[in-house]
């Protein structure tokens, strides 16, 4: 008889110190759908969802999918739209408890709503009220996951990505499916383990392209080959949310059936640590200042490939606001040519521009309207508009190829040599179609400025001449004492550099 397995995906990372809620909107604007159509827009690309759909074709499943929501990274979830989506989670499991084998879930492991600090935990234990202990749950966390003791005690089986930029979402999927898989059919009784350092965030974000993380995901690798391990899953952390339980942890899911496994996973799950915590000065980038940042580009050969610049601290994709000005200053001061820069997210300006046509000379305030103390306040331009559209794009690069995105009206504006991407939507650039879409070729540029800090290595440094990363003092500064910690446990690195264990 084929196993009945609900599924869902309920994602968001939480930046605690970015002002206003996130809302049902945001999700809608993101990622919202239900049942068939969520795996009919979903089902097929590079998500946990498609892992989920691997793993019941494999093993012949009944699955019942609830719900697909993803906000781009932001403020706190409200209450309202938390209880919402949760909601459509718990009440399926509901429905179906008498017939149900399992939960998978793809959630995040960094939300925060503005009622508690843990949204993951907080979701399973509303899902254990109703199924009680014994129900078999998988979940999908992002390897920025603030992963807390919570989360562990609630749910059975954790398998987090191992990849930075994030490439291997459907891959984790599948493979949690295949442990929920074993688990219902009666073969393995597992459990999840955690340590944890006291750090904000594993120095270089969990990057796996390069630095000493290379070397700690490949053992992680190599530990889950060992009888009774199916999941090694190290967390890097998300600075960006002051609570209690932040920072990098290793997650060892064990089979308790075996004796003796339990004592090797903590064996595991601590030397991992301990490597996360003795590189914790080993940083990899070096964060320029804008303005060393556009004399590199000023002088620049581009006859190899564009200079990137991406602006570290400026990223939507850690809830940043996206609107910093002092890269563009910088860039337009140098007066660099054929250049480009995006997105700038913009709604008040993007729907000034919309409302012209292409060909027109504007003059605006851009960016910078949030908050001015991080990353520069408005800037005066004047400059042609090149483009008008609706937002719309597909992806085709490795992180999120063949999903339909849109950054909402969107405008390109030539200020002097540069284009300037103008959009409405939360976004950070990490598929050259965010570019390409709207008529910016950025193998033809000479100098790029994106916001990002690592997705955008994925699609953007195999075209590039070289990448450089500086740091605008936008609202994710590598300078954590600009933000005001209320939450976090004190020491905690590198707030507090000499902390020792």
């Amino acid at each position: 008889m084929s196993k009945h397995v609900l599924t869902a995906e309920f994602q968001h990372e939480s930046n605690t110190f970015k002002k206003g809620a996130t809302m049902l909107a945001d999700f809608e604007a993101e990622a919202l759908a239900e049942g068939e159509a969520a795996i009919a827009a979903y089902g097929s690309a590079n998500t946990e969802l498609a892992g989920f759909l691997d793993a019941s074709r494999e093993a012949g499943w009944n699955m019942q999918h609830v719900i697909s929501a993803h906000a781009g990274p932001g403020a706190r979830v409200a209450r309202a739209t938390f209880d919402h989506i949760a909601g459509k989670i718990c009440d399926a499991a509901r429905a179906e408890k008498d017939s149900l084998d399992g939960i998978l879930l793809g959630l995040h492991g960094a939300m925060v709503p503005d009622f508690c600090e843990d949204g993951e935990g907080e979701l399973l234990s509303r899902l254990r009220a109703i199924v009680g202990p014994d129900m078999p749950i998988a979940i999908v966390l992002d390897l920025h996951a603030n992963a807390t003791p919570q989360m562990c005690e609630l749910a059975d089986i954790i398998v987090s990505y191992k990849t930075y930029p994030h490439i291997d979402m459907r891959e984790r999927g599948l493979q949690a499916g295949r442990i929920l898989e074993q688990t219902m059919s009666g073969r393995i009784d597992p459990a999840t383990l955690r340590a944890h350092r006291p750090m904000l965030d594993e120095i270089n974000a969990g990057r796996s392209d390069a630095g000493p993380m290379v070397a700690v995901y490949e053992r992680a690798r190599i530990f889950e080959m060992e009888p009774g391990i199916h999941a090694v899953s190290i967390n890097a952390g998300f600075s960006d949310a002051d609570i209690r339980e932040v920072g990098p942890t290793v997650l060892v899911t064990y089979d308790r059936n075996i004796a003796g496994v339990e004592a090797r996973a903590r064996s595991m799950a601590e030397e991992l640590s301990d490597a996360i915590w003795e590189s914790r000065f080993a940083s990899e980038n070096r964060y320029l200042e804008v303005e060393e940042a556009a004399a590199i580009a000023s002088g620049f050969d581009a006859s190899k490939g564009p200079l990137i610049i991406a602006d570290y601290s400026d990223n939507p994709g850690s809830g940043a606001y996206g609107d910093a000005t002092n890269l563009l200053k910088a860039m337009l001061d140098a007066r660099l040519q054929n250049a480009a820069f995006g997105p700038m997210i913009d709604p008040e300006a993007a729907a000034q521009l919309t409302a012209h046509k292409v060909g027109d000379r504007v003059k605006l305030r851009l960016g910078g309207k949030n908050d001015p103390a991080f990353g520069g306040g408005p800037l005066e331009v004047e400059g042609e508009i090149r483009l008008i559209s609706d937002g719309r794009f597909i992806g085709d690069g490795p992180i999120i190829s063949g999903l339909h995105h849109s950054f909402g009206p969107t405008a390109v504006l030539r200020i002097d040599g540069i284009d300037v991407l103008v959009v409405s939507g939360n976004s950070q650039m990490l598929d050259q179609q965010q570019f390409k879409a709207f008529g910016i070729m950025p193998a033809e540029k000479s100098v790029i400025g994106l916001k990002s800090m690592q997705h955008f290595r994925a699609a953007f440094e195999p075209i590039s001449g070289r990448v450089i990363v500086c740091d605008s003092g936008a609202l994710s500064t590598p300078q954590y004492h600009r933000r005001h910690y209320r939450n976090v446990p004190r020491p905690i690195f590198p707030l507090d550099r000499d902390v020792t264990l």
